[in-house]
């Protein structure tokens, strides 16, 4: 009779232990083996892709004055005068008066109202302290103020009065509050895990700025480099917030398989749909700087590296799942894990497709209002490069998201099964210590 009460409390104790340690939980040798066999591997291969493909930094280019291939310069609103249009306008096309045409419109409008005259100042460059004035019609879409800091695009080709000339404000200061405060919360929110989610954020950064987008422009090919750029990431990511465990090792063979996938379906559908690549006025620029560019293989790359964010949210996720399973009932055997895990899945898979799916949508609205403003048809809008390329990026991103669930799971099932020799040595060993915590408390 006194093993019988005993029991629940060893049981619970022991589950205690287990669980407060999560990711390090022991496994067995031979699983350490196992899976060292399929990353030592795999991260090799990826440290020699980095060294083999390492750009150098970016090829120079002589600037075309075009878009943000301009030569820019700080500069600060010194002051703001209102003056009549008319006087500043002067040198204009007399408007003719027809206002049918959205050229008319303009040409009377720039004669009407009063226009902002802004004294600019140079702060930074060769030229700093050097003043030029903007004119700024009044209904422009962006208005100068006093003491506003804006970026000055700077054309050394032009007539010294005309050298300079406003193309943005400076949105610095806010933008880099903005950083400050997100950084606050993941850190106060996460503590050590948020510090490393921030480190591994600041790494792949750092990869895709130094290696990927400079090898691109080498004129490595877009795909290898996204392929060993984004394995990099995943590599760096997975094991600096999670540890290196073989829970985080199952969601990075998850995370490769669903990425190599991604990449095969991207590749058949963006040669089979004739995808460019090249479809707006800075693919076309990149295109004039870099003529060997393969402009196809950069849109695929950007599937790749686009997915893999999601990707590594829905693998860990799962793998997670399937661990914490089984923890809760060791008796559980691969399938019953399977099936228990895979309904998690299932709900994460209508949430995150749907997530992707908006997101994308949100980021091409102004095109598809075009669009609504046009009344096209549904199918000339799909059939149109623009939205076919989205199209394919969201449905190929989320056909490698759905696949991942069930590849992960799978995965994680046969590891966590595989492991109860180490699992049942672990938990050998924990009742035999409550035991005896109890009997001193007696």
């Amino acid at each position: 009779m006194t093993s019988s009460p005993q029991h629940p409390e060893q049981h619970g104790h022991d589950h205690g232990h287990v669980h407060s340690h999560g990711p390090a939980a022991p496994v067995s040798q031979h699983l350490r083996k196992v899976i060292a066999a399929v990353l030592i591997p795999f991260a090799t291969a990826v440290l020699v892709g980095l060294a083999v493909l390492w750009p150098g930094g970016a090829p120079g280019h002589e600037r075309t004055g075009v878009g943000f291939d301009r030569q820019t310069e700080q500069g600060k609103v010194v002051s703001v005068e209102r003056v009549d249009c008319k006087d500043v306008n002067a040198g204009q096309v007399p408007p003719t008066g027809d206002t049918s045409t959205p050229e008319g419109r303009e040409a009377v409008n720039a004669q009407r109202g009063d226009c902002g005259k802004a004294t600019v100042e140079v702060t930074t460059g060769k030229d700093k302290g050097r003043r030029f004035v903007e004119i700024v019609q009044p209904d422009a879409p962006r208005q100068l103020k006093e003491g506003q800091g804006v970026v000055v695009a700077y054309a050394p080709d032009a007539p010294r009065d005309l050298q300079y000339s406003v193309t943005d404000v400076d949105r610095g200061f806010p933008m880099a509050l903005l950083a400050g405060i997100f950084a606050l919360v993941v850190v106060l929110v996460g503590r050590m895990r948020g510090v490393m989610a921030l480190i591994a954020l600041a790494v792949s950064f750092a990869v895709l700025t130094l290696f990927i987008l400079p090898a691109i422009l080498q004129g490595s090919n877009p795909l290898i480099v996204a392929v060993v750029g984004a394995s990099a990431i995943m590599l760096i990511a997975l094991y600096s917030c999670h540890g290196i465990t073989a829970r985080t090792s199952v969601a990075v063979l998850g995370t490769l398989i669903s990425l190599l996938l991604i990449g095969l379906l991207g590749s058949l559908f963006i040669g089979w749909a004739s995808l460019s690549g090249n479809t707006d006025d800075n693919t076309g620029l990149i295109k004039g700087l870099y003529p060997d560019i393969d402009m196809s293989g950069l849109l695929l790359a950007g599937v790749i590296i686009g997915s893999l964010g999601v990707l590594d949210d829905v693998t860990v996720t799962q793998t997670s799942a399937v661990w914490e399973l089984h923890q809760a009932d060791p008796d559980m055997g691969p399938r019953a894990l399977y099936r228990s895990a895979i309904r998690i899945g299932r709900d994460h898979i209508a949430s995150v497709v749907n997530t992707l799916v908006l997101a994308y949508a949100g980021a091409a609205l102004p095109l598809l209002l075009l669009f609504s403003i046009a009344q096209s048809s549904v199918g000339t809008v799909a059939n149109s490069e623009l939205v076919a390329e989205e199209i394919v990026r969201t449905l190929v991103g989320s056909i490698g998201l759905v696949a991942s669930v069930p590849v992960t799971t799978a995965l994680a099932a046969l590891v966590v099964s595989a492991d109860r020799p180490g699992r049942a040595g672990a938990g050998a060993a924990a009742p035999a210590r409550g035991g005896r915590g109890r009997r001193r408390k007696k």
